[in-house]
């Protein structure tokens, strides 16, 4: 009997596949952040509007730009809507718990955005190469998770996935930044240089999460990062796509009362609060 509830595979990215030499001018950078943020603005306005919303997933190297990446987005969007969900080990209570309990609670609501820093994809990542999940259960965990994707897009949450990647070499560059920088050095930790020594059981644990994961309603976006410019740009405009796939972008219709009690308190012309509805004697 065949098995319906595994997806039919979407074409995965491979690491080895990428362009890491790709780089944005200056110019370019700040000219294009400056319209994917502000098209994301608009995407969250109409969500709010519309009712839908969606879980952003970021994973990818230890300093290869999630956080910056995230900043990028949180400082155009209204936080009463918009939140980041950081994750690291679990505690206790987590532990003696499903693996994907913890991330329930804070899927978002509707209208709402959730961005998860690391996520549930570290069952089949650092759990898988650190052996703290046994190879039965991070194999399972690949059903597991595309059944739960599966769920989350049925009930009208749109789910984007995104891997920063960045070279060794460059990752030791950021190191030694981030520990030169007394404002950063919080960011380092000795599981940082020591995960160093198991880079290509990452990776390969990476292709095989891609190869196992990525589905037509939920496919990853493996992005080049050794320049931070071209990854910041490019994973909110990949965001912002899919995002924005169906999704009207035209302002929210004032009621008929408070298009009244704007014309009789405001002195503000009608013609300038509504571009579809019809205006109010």
């Amino acid at each position: 009997m065949k098995n319906t509830t595994t997806p039919r595979k979407h074409k995965p990215p491979r690491l080895a596949a990428l362009d890491m030499t790709l780089k944005l001018d200056d110019d370019v950078y700040h000219r294009e952040l400056t319209r994917v943020q502000q098209q994301l603005r608009l995407i969250q306005y109409a969500y709010l509007k519309s009712g839908n919303s969606a879980a952003i997933v970021f994973e990818g190297w230890d300093a290869s730009g999630k956080g910056g990446t995230i900043r990028c987005m949180s400082a155009v969007l209204d936080p009463r809507s918009f939140s980041v969900c950081p994750f690291s080990a679990p505690r206790q209570y987590f532990l003696d718990r499903h693996y994907l309990a913890r991330f329930f609670e804070r899927l978002p609501p509707r209208g709402a955005i959730s961005v998860f820093d690391r996520s549930w994809y570290g069952r089949v990542l650092v759990e898988r190469v650190e052996e703290l999940a046994s190879p039965k259960d991070w194999r399972r965990a690949y059903q597991e998770i595309n059944e739960f994707e599966r769920m989350l897009t049925d009930h009208g949450t749109r789910v984007v996935k995104v891997f920063l990647h960045i070279t060794p070499d460059e990752q030791l560059i950021r190191f030694r930044n981030r520990i030169l920088d007394p404002m950063k050095r919080w960011k380092l930790s000795f599981e940082d240089f020591r995960n160093r020594q198991k880079w290509k059981a990452y990776e390969e644990a990476a292709d095989n999460m891609f190869g196992e994961t990525s589905t037509p309603y939920s496919p990853w976006h493996a992005i080049p990062a050794n320049s931070k410019k071209y990854a910041r740009v490019t994973t909110l405009r990949v965001i912002a796509e899919r995002l924005l796939s169906g999704v009207d972008l035209s302002p929210a219709e004032l009621s008929d009362d408070v298009i009244r009690q704007a014309q009789q308190h405001l002195d503000i012309d009608p013609a300038h609060l509504s571009g579809r509805k019809r205006l109010i004697d």
